[in-house]
């Protein structure tokens, strides 16, 4: 009996993002290997790291309006450490890897549109306030983004009508 290994194709600049599809909530991920990713992320939020720890504190300590960072998000087949899916934002703290994993992983969550801010866990244990200020910053200008793309397309397409009945 052989034993299987996980392998990494190269990152191809050529390479397309696969295509959403109808299995594993929009992407091409069997039940099996969805429930996997999601158990993990769950033993991720027990088991925080340092650095996890202290910037879900800090960020904890913001006043962020309507919208929330959740811990451990699981955003296609890619667990990010903090993700707020309204503004289509995700944070993940470095703590080493595969570098061609997470070019992967960083090219598919871009190409749905996620924008991810990537900070290194020295960085985040050693300035955090300042961490936190540029997620903060990266919050508001996806927030003001969306805000121009709506009134673009109101402007564009006239203000929805009442029914009046």
């Amino acid at each position: 009996m052989t034993k299987k290994t996980l392998s990494v194709r190269p990152l191809d600049e050529r390479t397309e993002a696969p295509a959403l599809q109808k299995r594993g909530r929009g992407w091409a991920i069997s039940d099996k290997r969805l429930d996997a990713i999601h158990e993990q992320a769950r033993m991720n939020r027990m088991q925080p790291t340092e650095a996890q720890k202290l910037l879900g504190d800090k960020l904890g300590e913001q006043e962020l309006g309507k919208f929330k960072l959740t811990r451990q998000q699981v955003i296609g087949s890619a667990i990010v450490d903090f993700a707020c899916n309204p503004l289509k934002l995700a944070v993940s703290i470095d703590e080493g890897g595969d570098p061609a994993l997470v070019a992967r992983r960083d090219k598919s969550l871009e190409a749905v549109g996620v924008k991810l801010l990537r900070f290194p866990a020295a960085r985040v244990l050693e300035e955090p306030d300042a961490v936190v200020a540029e997620i903060l910053a990266a919050m508001k200008a996806s927030y003001d983004e969306r805000g121009r793309a709506r009134r673009q397309h109101y402007q564009t397409r006239g203000a929805p009508q009442r029914r009046q009945g």
